[in-house]
């Protein structure tokens, strides 16, 4: 089994998703069960079926290997959100105990999974340490950016430090802002979403001023999405290869401006399985392998 994903544009060989009849259930389960995780409103089983259709379709039109996380007792309705457990990097997974207390038991199904599959583990975020995969973006296969937030401490970031010593030269630690709250989802890649080396999709209103400087230095251009996208997830934007991304339909301004930077660009809807549990492409999928 090919593994390594130290990059967030190179073109995706492999990849793991979970299908919503495997992380929703059904109908009865959304709704004993949508509260106490935080969603915006209760989804529509039946049209987050037919939105992850489309989004499927894309993945296995642009991806050679898609792999499926099955249903398991461990994992509950963010399970579809198969991003954040951990990172696979070139000498195997690093799986974290994650900042939403909810979602603490679903890395051990997702490291069950893909060591059955060839993924072998590289080590554990231990607790008091927490981190999620949505706060760690690769600016290259040596340099990782983390956002320091409500979802991964400072235990987190060391430990994920001393894991990766011999394959990362560098991590910048990104303060997060408080945003709307403790129990929001706010993730580095929140308000960054790379879709190539030089090209970004990025909310500068939620970034720190040193970060902002550090991607421009790099000569990394970034187009912004305005207020009303980012509340739409329109600055998550999954690259399947370099300029070639998906994004929740309903984000047309951002959707325009990466089209204009020679961009392919992709859209599906996803107000049930996407907006309501904030997340957005990048998030519905694991890439297990990147070129």
């Amino acid at each position: 089994m090919e593994y390594g994903c130290q990059s967030m544009v190179g073109k995706i060989k492999c990849i793991l998703i979970k299908r919503p009849s495997e992380a929703f259930i059904s109908q009865e389960h959304l709704n004993d069960n949508y509260e106490q995780f935080n969603y915006f409103g209760c989804p529509d089983y039946e049209k987050a079926a037919q939105e992850y259709e489309t989004f499927e379709k894309i993945i296995k039109d642009n991806v050679e290997n898609v792999y499926y996380l099955p249903k398991d007792e461990r994992a509950g309705l963010d399970s579809i959100y198969t991003h954040d457990p951990l990172k696979i990097t070139s000498k195997g997974a690093v799986y974290f105990p994650m900042g939403k207390a909810l979602r603490g038991g679903e890395y051990l199904a997702t490291e069950e999974y893909l060591k059955s599959i060839g993924v072998p583990t590289l080590g554990y975020i231990e607790k008091p340490g927490k981190m999620e995969g949505g706060d760690v973006v690769w600016l290259d296969e040596k340099t990782v950016a983390i956002g320091r937030g409500y979802r991964t401490n400072d235990e987190g970031i060391r430990q994920f430090r001393e894991l990766t010593k011999d394959i990362v030269n560098e991590i910048i630690v990104v303060p997060m802002p408080h945003g709307e709250g403790e129990a929001c989802c706010l993730h580095l890649m929140s308000i960054i979403s790379m879709v190539d080396r030089d090209l970004a999709v990025v909310y500068s209103k939620y970034m720190p001023v040193f970060f902002r400087e550090l991607l421009i230095s790099r000569g990394m251009k970034l187009i912004e999405v305005d207020d009303k996208e980012y509340d739409y997830l329109g600055s998550n934007v999954l690259a399947l290869a370099p300029r070639v991304c998906v994004i929740l339909d309903g984000n047309p301004v951002i959707t325009q401006k990466l089209r204009d930077e020679g961009c392919t660009v992709y859209t599906y809807a996803g107000h049930e399985m996407s907006f309501r549990g904030t997340g957005g492409p990048t998030c519905l999928t694991c890439p297990i392998t990147r070129e």
